[in-house]
């Protein structure tokens, strides 16, 4: 067997995971990672202008192509860059790898210039954080960590390599090489038939779709159960687009933040919930004792530990989702179809009467406004990103997801600043494609220097920033959460506080400013043919009415609503 470099090795089983591209920042400890990829020549590489903002790319990319996002930084303060990254990708179930460099192994108890204990600091966040000392580990170790990134419930992984280990040579031979496989875990016979029972006997029974859903690739057996047994479908956060929200049996979403009225009734009426891949997180549920009320709960997650993690279910099934529901489906179909009922007929009553109005044409601009506009511009085909604030709870409000994959958020960290990154892993994952990141004025200064990545690399996206000059989930929280002030949440200065689109026009970028509704429309219009024009990102920055409040509560059946209901 010949011997070769061993980061030669890495890149060939980089290659052979499916990588094409791959996000990061060199630096002297990874520069034999480095070498090895300038002469493979095969993958693409973006160098970012900070490292969370590698891992926020890597996170996109992978949501988008179901795949395993690498991004690489080098030794100390790369590796203390990627750790947001990491929490954002192990809290939300998405598969990421980050490779960093460190110093040699003779040096690693010599507090040697950026050397930094990674692996310690990293094994929070990460299903799996490892330095190789052993050359000859490395191409196992990498195809391991593809492998445990992809198992079970996905996450992420972090692989951290000495310098002196980079450097040595190894036998290796990849014309015999191939990914680990990765089982997929079937549910238990009987607890799929007891589900079923359960079901049936149902008078008012509810799917409810989370992440597990998209992350299983289970949209299109969850569409199929639901139209066989005709039971109406509703989805968290995460869950968002596995199925389209234009469907009859769609019947919204549920909870105190990012939810619709008409969901939250229908829950509340609900006798029977079917969980898929969902974690009942506190935004989803608000108050327990409400959320769970008399309704019996079937919870199915690949993960066992998930499982009574809030509350005890009235049943439990640990398998894949996409396999869960092809048993379920095979079960059903011997049993016969169902008919629409009084249940599916008062879910589509409830759908059609139970709304939150968005036509307002008053100047300020009001946030439902603009996703009116989003949704009435934008095709079913189109990608979109959001972070954390008020835009992104107006978005899981208002706006529709269509398809799978195609609505991304960053549901549970929710750290400021994901949305350009996350875009521009998005847009290298579908080049095709058209990719929307809609972002606060806050956040979008976060993570605002990876502009330079887009503008340096042709990676056009639209950024539709909702600007109120505040922190205003913050500042809603201290107005209205029993604080009774507005303590240091407010960004404003000088007219409008930032230039914007003068900061985008500093990046090489596009820009323009909508203070009057009627006027938001022309200026998606011009955004879109500004990207294909330019090939760089471009922002629609909308100046909405400062201290205006999203719906919520502490619990579903206690929603405040700050606006006129239709």
């Amino acid at each position: 067997m010949p011997k070769i470099p061993v980061m030669q090795a890495v890149v060939e089983v980089l290659k052979s995971e499916g990588i094409d591209v791959v996000f990061g920042c060199p630096g002297a400890a990874i520069l034999p990672l480095y070498k090895a990829m300038e002469q493979d020549g095969s993958i693409e590489h973006l160098i970012v202008r900070h490292e969370e903002g590698a891992t926020h790319m890597a996170d996109g990319w992978s949501r988008t192509t179901g795949n395993v996002g690498v991004a690489i930084g080098t030794s100390g303060p790369a590796g203390t860059n990627m750790i947001t990254g990491l929490y954002t990708a192990q809290a939300d179930s998405v598969p990421i790898l980050c490779i960093t460099g460190q110093a040699a192994v003779s040096k690693l108890h010599q507090e040697a210039f950026q050397a930094v204990d990674i692996v310690s600091i990293a094994a929070p966040v990460t299903k799996w954080a490892v330095q190789v000392k052993e050359a000859a580990q490395m191409p196992w170790i990498f195809r391991e960590a593809f492998r445990i990134a992809r198992s079970g419930r996905p996450g992420p992984v972090l692989i951290d390599l000495p310098i002196d280990v980079q450097k040595q040579e190894i036998e290796w031979d990849s014309t015999i090489d191939e990914p680990l496989p990765v089982p997929k875990i079937a549910p238990s016979d009987a607890r799929v038939e007891r589900a079923l029972d359960m079901l049936l006997a149902a008078e008012r029974p509810l799917l409810l779709a989370g992440g597990g859903v998209i992350l299983g690739e289970a949209s299109a057996e969850l569409l199929e159960l639901a139209e066989f047994l005709q039971i109406p479908v509703q989805a968290t956060l995460m869950g968002k687009g596995a199925l389209d929200e234009d469907h009859p049996l769609y019947a919204g979403m549920t909870g105190i933040q990012t939810s619709q009225r008409y969901g939250n009734a229908s829950f509340l009426e609900s006798d029977l919930v079917l969980a898929l891949g969902a974690r009942f997180g506190d935004r989803h549920t608000g108050d327990l004792a409400t959320y769970r009320g008399d309704r019996k709960f079937i919870h199915v997650d690949v993960e066992p530990t998930q499982i009574g993690k809030v509350f005890g279910p009235d049943l439990g099934i640990v398998a894949d989702t996409k396999v869960f529901l092809q048993a379920l489906l095979e079960k059903a179909r011997a049993r016969g179809a169902r008919e629409a009922g009084a249940w599916v007929e008062r879910c589509q009553e409830l759908k059609r009467t139970l709304l939150r109005r968005e036509d307002f044409d008053t100047v300020p601009v009001k946030a439902p406004r603009v996703f009116k506009e989003i949704n009435e511009f934008y095709g079913p085909d189109t990608y979109f990103v959001t972070a954390i604030g008020l835009y992104q709870i107006w978005s899981g409000q208002h706006q529709k997801a269509h398809k799978p994959r195609h609505y991304q958020v960053c549901g549970q960290a929710g750290p400021l600043g994901w949305e350009i990154p996350a875009a521009i892993g998005v847009k290298k994952a579908r080049p095709d494609a058209e990719v929307v990141g809609v972002v606060g004025d806050y956040s979008f200064q976060f993570l605002v220097e990876e502009l330079a990545v887009g503008a340096q690399y042709d990676v056009p996206f639209v950024l539709i920033m909702l600007n109120n000059e505040y922190l205003g989930l913050i500042r809603m929280a201290e107005d209205h959460g029993g604080y009774d002030m507005k303590y240091e949440v407010d960004i404003h200065y000088d007219t409008s506080g930032s230039d914007n689109v003068k900061i985008m026009e500093a990046y090489g970028c596009s820009g323009i400013r909508v203070a009057d509704p009627s006027e938001i429309r022309t200026s998606l219009e011009w955004a879109r043919k500004e990207a294909d024009r330019t090939s760089r990102p471009v922002l629609v920055e909308i100046m909405i009415e400062r201290e205006g409040n999203t719906a919520n509560g502490t619990s579903i059946a206690a929603m405040k609503e700050f606006e006129p209901l239709p």
